[in-house]
């Protein structure tokens, strides 16, 4: 019996990737609701097998089996009905009898499910409110570091993805199963796209994880024990993105390059596990860069190598410095034992972190 699920369970990548193709032109009521019924079978599978970790894992590997990206695991049953109705709601393809009988099943759920999902419909119109606006032209660009309502919105949609993900908790398989699901949705977008909308979603985690806490104090409750929830809340929707970043040297450098020292600050000073990679990457550019006597300045060593040079990697250790009291004490600590280290000159034109801790120290005076 378990391997006619199995083969079954199969068939829903080929299912989905229909409900978007042309190829629905030709469906009738009666293919539609047949469509919808497996969906909804899809769905008794994960609510009848969501507490049994091994037959879990058994679905979740044949769904993977044979997608070039393993998008789809066994959390994606519990949705299909969704996943499906979203897919067709897109499709202009689909015949207007069809139709039809697809908002009349949105609408009028068969049987118990009208009870037991009554939220079902909102989502579905959410998302496809969110994928329309999110296909609207963009307007005149803007800083990299305004973080553009569009980007925020993609951010927002990428944690409600995580946190749906997350909700099915069965630690070590579904965290590497949000790790692969976030890969492949993040290497459909340009890199540079990817990298605004990661660091979006990792500030908003950080920004309402404040604001739970925030009404906690001022609610009078247990602030420990709010801070604790918090966080492990923090790491299920955080963790993917960032171990994705930090997992490849070169994309991670790519990031840093990219973004503006103002937001990579921000960054550091909210994730640790970001902070520390990020202080090494600049010690690494900074030890790339050499004196040039004639032009009385730091150049590069390599003019052709993408790192930053003198004045980039001056104003990183000043965003650095400009955020919190920790931050800028880190940055200063680590600036003192790299001049330490290379000789603790006290002049200029002798070591790139003498003259930057003289740079920093003297911007702090300023302040």
């Amino acid at each position: 019996v378990m391997e006619a699920v199995l083969e079954q369970v199969g068939q829903l990548p080929a299912l989905l990737a229909v409900s978007r193709s042309a190829l629905v032109r030709d469906w009738d009521s009666l293919t539609l609701e047949r469509a919808l019924e497996w969906a909804r079978y899809f769905q008794h599978l994960h609510d009848r097998f969501r507490t049994r970790p091994r037959l879990r894992e058994a679905l979740g590997r044949r769904l993977r089996r044979g997608q070039p990206s393993p998008l789809l695991g066994f959390p994606h049953l519990g949705r299909c009905p969704q996943l499906l109705g979203l897919a067709l709601l897109e499709n202009r393809a689909l015949p207007p009898a069809a139709c039809r009988r697809l908002f009349h099943s949105l609408l009028q759920p068969p049987g118990a499910e009208a009870d037991s999902q009554p939220c079902s419909l909102a989502l579905l119109a959410r998302r496809k409110a969110a994928s329309r606006l999110l296909a609207l032209p963009r307007g005149p660009p803007r800083p990299p570091e305004g973080l553009e309502p569009q980007v925020q919105a993609e951010a927002q949609l990428l944690l409600s993805r995580l946190r749906e993900e997350g909700q099915e908790a069965q630690p070590v398989e579904e965290a590497a199963g949000r790790l692969r699901w976030l890969s492949g949705v993040l290497e459909q977008l340009p890199q540079p796209r990817a990298f605004e909308v990661v660091a979006a979603a990792l500030l908003l985690v950080r920004q309402g994880s404040d604001a739970e806490q925030a009404g906690d104090r001022g609610q009078g409750g247990d602030s420990l024990c709010g801070n604790q929830a918090s966080g492990t809340g923090d790491e299920c929707v955080a963790g993917p993105p960032l171990s994705w970043l930090l997992g490849n040297p070169e994309r991670f450098s790519a990031f840093c390059l990219f973004l503006p020292g103002s937001l990579l600050a921000s960054l550091a000073g909210h994730y640790s596990q970001f902070g520390r990679p990020y202080l090494d990457l600049l010690t690494s550019w900074g030890s790339n860069l050499v004196y040039d006597p004639f032009q009385g300045q730091w150049v590069k060593s390599c003019p052709d190598k993408t790192e930053l040079s003198w004045e980039e990697l001056r104003e990183r250790f000043s965003c650095l410095c400009r955020g919190s009291a920790l931050l800028r004490g880190q940055t200063q600590a680590a600036l003192k034992l790299l001049k330490a280290r290379d000789g603790d000159f006290k002049v200029r034109g002798l070591s790139v972190w003498t003259d930057l801790l003289m740079e920093v120290e003297e911007y702090l005076r300023k302040e």
